[in-house]
């Protein structure tokens, strides 16, 4: 079991929903033909093609933004992002042993991009535009041969670097009016550039691919045209004609064996052009931009990769998109887990809700709502619909099979519904909005009615949890306070005050006590009766805890927020007994299933990752 650097064992990670299609050219195919490689957050993925299986590379401490697989397969590269002043790491992987071989550090704040040599024994690496340099290392010694500045001084910064195909001694870098051809000078440890010759054109190169036979450069522009360089010459070969332009630009290029080329553009167009005079050959509409194409083989598979955070395959032969992979693309704002089964869970974004299966972390159904933003969402404990709170300030009712919209309360909230929570006789909601308002509504076989609006809150309602028998609620606000309320009276019983902004609230399964956090990073234990601070932890060390769950036998629970950080604490000692990283935006929610055995995180950065619970129940 993996360690931290605290000494705290690592949670096991068991499955990711996700894709960073943000990374330019990160979805790539193993030599080997069985797996997929791609970043999420912090992690690099690898994928069997044939069953979807995940296995994970873990090393980096923050966003992996670039990866690159050797021509053998033997290795495979990834660079971060890091904060400003700090080194940001290129990490060499043992694809054999999953292990890493070298860790290289010498960039500034970010690594752009990163390229292997034919013969596996150079990596070049590129600086982002707060670095600036590039860097040849000799991956045997795992020590760098030589570096210099990117791009000359009159030139904008370099994007992109490929390696030629067949000389160990030849790559090229690409970028804000900058195209140069380097050569390696092992010798004298040095390496040259010689700029190529685009004559009036001034354009931002995006991506470059170079012929199998080492005499072509094409390049990808922000403009949407590919510019086509001569790489002895440094000069134009022959300009690809303007009505060929892509639009939003071309964001990724990649060569098929016959010489024709596939294009990936900012707008979604995914193109088979041919080499000769660029005219598409083939044409396939996308949801959101095309970052990625990674070939299988000779090309006669291919897969692409999208900002929509889509991963999809083609056969060379018929040209059609299979969906593949789906996750969110932008923040995960809530996860709920069907009661008493442990094998569906829901998710919600902007724009969506969508149903998983745990055990194959695959979409089964996606509810939309276009232009609003599901704020949380929870199973009724019948399994028989899904509630949630969305952003226009109205509460919607879906059947979990369907999709079906079966109930709307319009103007639930005046100004966005944003906690929600169901009683376990699934007769009622319990709602709490973005004015501070707490409202119980009764649902009944045609319809529901408002039984009570309870106002003492100030500001926004983050959490709400509702007690066994369904006569008392906890919720939680941003205005410091939790309140416990009588739900068959409609009074508050109790309140508890901090200087914080609460972001969570849960009931200990025995109820006498409730345990808090939020922007203080504090995590505080309750008195539920007489409302006195029983104890208060330290719960991170920087940012917000944003969500937090406890096991069904009140032994352990968990926490997640602003450090990316997973933790599972002993209730009754308070310490942290497993540490989960893996992710690579802030964690804004965390459930447990009934049984204990599986745990779901969800992120800021559109992943939801699966976790192996470890304290198993012991019934």
């Amino acid at each position: 079991m993996a360690l931290d650097t605290h000494g705290v064992p690592q949670l096991e990670l068991e499955a990711v929903i996700g894709f960073n299609g943000h990374v330019f050219s990160g979805l790539r195919v193993h030599p080997d033909r069985e797996h997929l490689v791609y970043p999420l957050g912090y992690t690099v993925v690898l994928r069997r093609i044939k069953d979807g299986k995940q296995e994970f590379l873990h090393g980096h401490t923050n966003n992996v933004s670039c990866i690159s697989v050797s021509k053998s397969g033997s290795y495979i590269a990834s660079g971060q992002v890091n904060f400003m002043g700090f080194k940001a790491a290129v990490i060499i992987w043992n694809y054999a042993q999953r292990t890493i071989y070298a860790q290289l550090l010498l960039h500034k704040a970010k690594v752009e991009a990163l390229a292997f040599s034919p013969n596996d024994k150079y990596l070049v690496s590129l600086g982002g535009q707060d670095d600036g340099s590039i860097v040849v290392w000799n991956i045997e010694t795992k020590q760098a041969i030589c570096g210099s500045p990117a791009s000359a001084h009159s030139a904008g910064h370099c994007l992109t670097v490929q390696y030629s195909n067949t000389n160990n001694n030849i790559f090229v870098s690409a970028g804000s009016g900058t195209l140069r051809v380097w050569e390696l000078d092992l010798l004298n440890r040095k390496i040259k550039p010689t700029e190529c010759q685009t004559g009036k054109l001034k354009r931002i190169v995006k991506c470059i691919e170079i012929s199998e036979d080492d005499q072509l450069i094409f390049c990808g522009t922000t403009s949407g045209d590919i510019m086509k360089v001569n790489l002895k010459t440094g000069l134009l070969s022959d300009y690809g004609p303007v009505k060929t332009k892509y639009n939003l630009g071309v964001n990724v290029l990649r060569m098929l064996k016959s010489g024709n080329l596939l294009v990936g553009s900012g707008s979604g167009t995914f193109t088979l052009c041919s080499r000769t005079n660029f005219k598409s050959l083939k044409e396939v509409q996308l949801e959101k931009g095309v970052t990625s194409i990674a070939l299988r083989g000779e090309g006669q598979q291919f897969f692409v990769g999208t900002e929509a955070a889509q991963m999809y395959r083609f056969s060379y032969e018929d040209f059609k998109a299979e969906l593949i992979s789906t996750s969110h693309n932008s923040s995960v704002k809530d996860v709920a887990i069907c009661f008493g089964t442990s094998e569906l869970f829901a998710t919600c974004s902007e724009e969506d809700i969508r149903l998983w299966h745990i055990d194959k972390p695959k979409e089964l159904l996606r509810i939309t709502v276009p232009n609003m933003t599901c704020n949380s969402l929870d199973f009724m404990a019948d399994g028989h619909s899904i509630i949630s709170a969305w952003n226009d300030g109205k509460i919607r009712v879906f059947a979990p099979e369907s999709g079906r919209l079966m109930l709307i309360i319009h103007n639930a909230h005046r100004m966005g519904v944003t906690a929600i929570a169901g009683t376990r006789n699934c007769k009622r909601i319990v709602s709490g909005g973005e004015e501070g308002q707490v409202r119980v509504w009764e649902l009944r076989p045609h319809g529901h009615q408002l039984l009570e609006a309870m106002k003492e809150h100030k500001a926004t309602v983050t959490c709400i949890k509702i007690k066994s028998d369904d006569k008392e609620c906890v919720t939680a606000s941003s205005d410091g306070s939790c309140i416990i309320w009588d739900i068959v009276r409609f009074v508050s019983l109790q309140m508890v005050i901090a200087n914080t902004l609460f972001r969570t609230v849960c009931y200990h399964p025995e109820e006498y006590q409730i345990i808090t956090s939020g922007t203080d990073r504090k995590i505080a234990y309750w008195d539920v009766y007489d409302g006195t601070a029983i104890r208060e932890l330290e719960g991170s060390k920087s940012g917000a805890i944003n969500g937090m769950h406890i096991s069904q036998e009140g032994k352990h629970f968990v926490t997640g927020g602003d450090d990316k950080l997973l933790k599972v604490w002993d209730y009754m000692e308070g310490i942290v007994t497993h540490i989960g990283i893996a992710h690579g935006g802030s964690i804004t929610s965390v459930k447990l299933c009934s049984n204990n055995s599986t745990l779901i995180s969800t992120g800021a950065d559109g992943a939801i990752v699966r976790w192996r619970f470890p304290h198993p129940s012991t019934s």
